[in-house]
Formats: structure tokens, C-alpha cells, sequence
């Protein structure tokens, strides 16, 4: 191991490199071994740092939910008729996942097995339970559709958002994210709204 290499190690630097391995192999198919060879130090090294690879894990998912609530914080997401805030929430929810992309799709990939897994799930669900509730409250104002059901409504404005993980790469040669972020709103809204 290199002096050099060793100097640029840093705790964020161990991070963006675990979260890359575990999307790459899947969390519970990775061991300190995988993320000590990715990062080129050795594993004592890591464990100077964190308690084990579930701590890494926690710091990756956290990042991408403290991003996701922090969008309910905002100001557009509170003030304003429920579908105008529904809408604002939807156009962050989109520029946070591609902005934290590899650290939201570890946290869409986590399925409950350890604690802070189950953790992870349950601070999702509680995301998803407040923007369902904006929309349910957009309906009730007579913005958007009451004629489809709040939940299904949901979970099908959530998978088309979620399923950006799984095709976008930030490399220049598809689609901006502005353009990404402006077709799942356009696309999500143009169904949602009410009809004159």
C-alpha cells in the first residue's frame, strides 16, 4: 500500500466507496474484505473509522433520507394549495435522487435484514405516508384526480421516481437531469391534475 494512497483516504472518501460496492454486490454480499480491497486500505484502517461495514451502511442511508425530508422542510413543500406543494415535492424528490443517485439507490435496495435496514424501511414509509398525505389533500381541494386512489395514486408517482436508479447514469450522453426532472413532472401532473 502506497503513502500517497494512504493520505488521501478520508471518512467520506470510505463512504463513497462502500456505497458503490454495495450497490455493486448487494449489502449483504459484501464483507469488510470487498470494502477494504475497494478502498485500497486495509481493513483495521476502516475499523479506525467506523464500527463495521452496518455503520457505513446507516451513514449512506441517513444521507439519502435527511435529503428526501429535508424537501417536506422547504418552504414551497409547506406553504401554498396541497397540489402546488405536491408538485414542488415531486420536482425535488427527483433532483435529490439524482443528485445523491448512488446513495438513493442503496437506500431503494435495502430490504429489512438488519436493524438499521428495518430502520431505513420505516423512515421510507414514513416519507412516503407524508407525501401520500399531500396528496390526498391536493384531491380534497379539487386539484387532482379524486377518481384514482390515494395509495395507488402514490405508489405509482414513487415507482416512476424510484425507477430512475435503475436506468440513469450521469455521464453526458443521455438525457440532463433537468430534462429527467421535468418529464416525471409533466408526466406525473399531466395524469394527476383535474381536468376542466
Amino acid at each position: 500500500m502506497t503513502t500517497a494512497r494512504r493520505d488521501t483516504y478520508t471518512p467520506e472518501t470510505l463512504l463513497s466507496v462502500a456505497v458503490r460496492v454495495f450497490n455493486e454486490r448487494g449489502y449483504d454480499g459484501t464483507s469488510m474484505e470487498h470494502l477494504s480491497k475497494a478502498a485500497g486500505i486495509s481493513k483495521s484502517s476502516i475499523y479506525h473509522h467506523v464500527a463495521g461495514k452496518e455503520e457505513l451502511l446507516r451513514r449512506a442511508v441517513t444521507r439519502a433520507l435527511d435529503g428526501l425530508f429535508g424537501i417536506l422542510e422547504e418552504e414551497h413543500a409547506r406553504v401554498g394549495r396541497a397540489a402546488e406543494r405536491l408538485e414542488y415535492v415531486v420536482r425535488r424528490m427527483v433532483e435529490v435522487l439524482l443528485a445523491e443517485l448512488p446513495y438513493v439507490t442503496l437506500l431503494l435496495r435495502v430490504r429489512g435484514n438488519t436493524a438499521t435496514e428495518r430502520w431505513a424501511l420505516e423512515r421510507r414509509r414514513e416519507f412516503d405516508h407524508r407525501v401520500a398525505e399531500l396528496l390526498k389533500a391536493a384531491a380534497a381541494e379539487g386539484d387532482v384526480r379524486g377518481d384514482v386512489e390515494v395509495r395507488l395514486a402514490t405508489r405509482l408517482v414513487f415507482g416512476m421516481i424510484n425507477s430512475i436508479v435503475e436506468w440513469y447514469r450521469p455521464d453526458g450522453r443521455g438525457s440532463s437531469a433537468r430534462e429527467v426532472r421535468d418529464a416525471v413532472v409533466r408526466l406525473v401532473f399531466g395524469g394527476l391534475r383535474k381536468e376542466a
